[in-house]
């Protein structure tokens, strides 16, 4: 898995550097690449990569469309960080980028990254026709913005302290995590023209899988180190987080996350040996230490 991750991540940040070289220079270059090659697992690009392979689509296409979703990723840890967000000053073990560069730099670096993955998916580089082109950065918008992370990101803040139902919980993390990991579940079946309903069942298990990795993230921040994790650990309970363990406690947490892991595995059997690769990531996710 871990070699996969890698190759995943070098082709990925290859095509991102090139695509940064191309373009004229400005003084938020600097602090655009610090947040975007900070590290990462690339683990939404894994998952795109996974489903890509599930209906042959070409592994340069699904590399660039990567790097798009990687550029919102970026953008999404940066805003995070910032103080009047979660006030984070460590991020993959080292400053956050409003620490290196000043908060308002931190800002403009991260509307920046939020505009080139429009860039990149509207590129010459991607070969598609202009039709999907269209629909993919339709998807990838509403992926971003009050109905995805950005409006996930509200309900985070306008949840701490409160006693939040679990209802509630799983609609903020799916909206904060889940509906960038369902851009990544659907934009193969977008590419291949797919039904309605195909693309419904694939953006449902992106939700599910977006679930899956916000609860294994908060499984360790619960009990996770800094030096493993790369990020201060049991700030979700120093800052009162609505989450899923300080509903469920730690131990039926992981029976959620394992339940999740069930589910996605049962709606992707009609695709047999076909999803090895999306159910290994999966175990992956879970077991992660960081």
């Amino acid at each position: 898995m871990q070699k996969k991750l890698n190759k995943i991540a070098k082709d990925t940040n290859l095509f991102l550097k090139r695509f940064i070289k191309r373009q004229k220079k400005s003084e938020l270059i600097i602090p655009m690449k610090y947040g975007l090659f900070s590290g990462g697992k690339k683990i939404r690009s894994k998952i795109l990569i996974d489903i890509g392979l599930i209906f042959k689509i070409n592994y340069k296409s699904l590399i660039i469309l990567g790097a798009a979703v990687e550029c919102i990723h970026a953008y999404s840890l940066i805003h995070d960080d910032l103080p009047c967000m979660d006030n984070d000053s460590i991020r993959r073990g080292k400053p956050s980028t409003h620490i290196k560069f000043g908060e308002s730099t931190a800002v403009l670096a991260g509307n920046s990254l939020l505009t080139m993955a429009f860039e990149i998916l509207s590129h010459k580089d991607l070969n598609l026709s202009e039709k999907i082109k269209l629909n993919l950065i339709n998807k990838i918008s509403e992926s971003s913005g009050h109905q995805g992370i950005a409006g996930g990101q509200y309900l985070d803040l306008s949840f701490e302290h409160k006693k939040v139902s679990k209802k509630r919980i799983i609609e903020m993390e799916i909206k904060k995590t889940g509906k960038l990991f369902s851009f990544c579940c659907v934009a193969p079946l977008i590419i291949k023209r797919k039904s309605k309903q195909e693309i419904k069942l694939f953006e449902d298990i992106g939700a599910d899988v977006g679930l899956l990795f916000q609860v294994a993230d908060d499984l360790i921040d619960n009990k996770g180190s800094l030096i493993v994790a790369g990020k201060k650990t049991g700030k979700d309970k120093i800052k009162g987080k609505a989450t899923l363990i300080s509903l469920l406690g730690h131990k039926n947490t992981v029976k959620y996350a394992k339940g999740l892991i069930f589910k996605i595995n049962n709606k992707l059997k009609n695709y047999g040996s076909r999803s090895k690769n999306l159910s290994e990531t999966l175990n992956y996710i879970l077991n992660r230490k960081k």
